[in-house]
């Protein structure tokens, strides 16, 4: 059979805006890897992230490259091998899924040895704000039952009280995308556990978390920046509680599922996430995060429209995906 790889870039609006400790955006850009073999289609999805030195430009390109190979029948173990861990991989790897459970006439599920998935329910994330702006959007989202809290420094405990008093019901998660510095993390772990929440992500940056297995958790810690595949998981254990695996950093499904088996060998809780993206990128992440302890997959709630057909969300519980979606 003929195969064919086309990328596209995709910009979808996100409703109002998002703000993190690194910036703010009002758009989702997102490359999508289409891969085409007898009038059978497959999609993956992916978000470059800055953070890792990528691009919109070098990963269009570097799934580009890949079409001579994916015509010559590129394999995911195949594809491990070709190309690093990351987004642009991650496109592939999932349309190389979609395309195969298509084909099968299976579910991707299936094809994994997985259980049928089941809905579950996704944290919902408030941008980084001043404390009474997050205290209002922390009232208008009070009903949902898990909140992830954009946190980034300076006045975060005056952030994380306000969201409290704004929800007090709700379970809370944080991250702080690195925006903590070695001086701070024990006051504000400690204004964390007195709001009760439940999981801090990242913390401290990559490079400065060694502190961490010096210094009392009185709340769980989970890597994020600091994990990316298997190969990253040594010596976690000692600074880490969780982590959370993303595709856009495994590389893609397949890495994400094995990274997950060794995470619950390594004795970690895990916590699978997303990039702000649609429903398509949501839809393989779906199979990994059957086992994690918390879910953070609610990027298409964030945006002011999401793909259709898209993933079916109840309030915060996020339904499995539709074949005619993916997989």
């Amino acid at each position: 059979m003929i195969r064919s790889l086309e990328v596209s870039v995709e910009r979808w609006p996100i409703a109002g805006g998002f703000t993190i400790s690194r910036g703010s955006k009002t758009e989702a850009v997102v490359v999508v890897a289409s891969i085409r073999e007898a009038g059978i289609l497959g999609r993956g999805e992916c978000v470059p992230y800055a953070r890792y030195g990528e691009t919109v430009d070098g990963v269009r390109e570097a799934i580009a490259a890949m079409a001579d190979a994916v015509g010559d029948g590129l394999s995911r173990a195949d594809l491990a091998t070709r190309m690093p861990a990351g987004a642009a991989r991650n496109a592939i790897d999932c349309a190389l899924w979609d395309l195969e459970a298509k084909r099968a006439g299976e579910r991707a599920w299936r094809l994994a040895g997985l259980a049928p998935p089941r809905p579950l329910v996704t944290a919902y994330t408030l941008s980084l704000g001043t404390p009474e702006a997050m205290h209002e959007a922390a009232r208008k989202a009070a009903h949902r039952p898990l909140l992830k809290v954009k946190l980034g420094g300076t006045g975060d405990a005056e952030r994380i009280a306000a969201v409290r008093a704004g929800a007090p019901h709700a379970r809370l998660i944080v991250d702080a995308n690195e925006g903590w510095s070695t001086a701070d993390i024990e006051p504000l772990l400690a204004a964390c556990a007195a709001a009760g929440v439940e999981l801090v992500e990242q913390p401290l940056p990559a490079d400065a978390d060694g502190v961490l297995a010096d210094i009392a958790r009185p709340v769980a810690v989970c890597a994020d920046e600091s994990a990316h595949d298997r190969a990253s998981l040594a010596g976690l254990s000692a600074r880490y509680d969780a982590v959370n695996i993303k595709l856009d950093k495994t590389g893609g499904l397949t890495e994400a599922l094995a990274m997950a088996d060794a995470v619950a060998a390594s004795g970690l809780k895990l916590m699978v996430g997303c990039m702000l993206a649609t429903s398509l990128a949501m839809a393989p992440a779906m199979l990994v995060a059957q086992r994690a302890d918390w879910v953070d997959l609610d990027g298409p709630l964030l945006l002011a429209r999401d793909r259709d057909p898209g993933l079916h969300y109840t309030g915060s519980e996020v339904h499995p995906p539709e074949s005619m979606l993916w997989g």
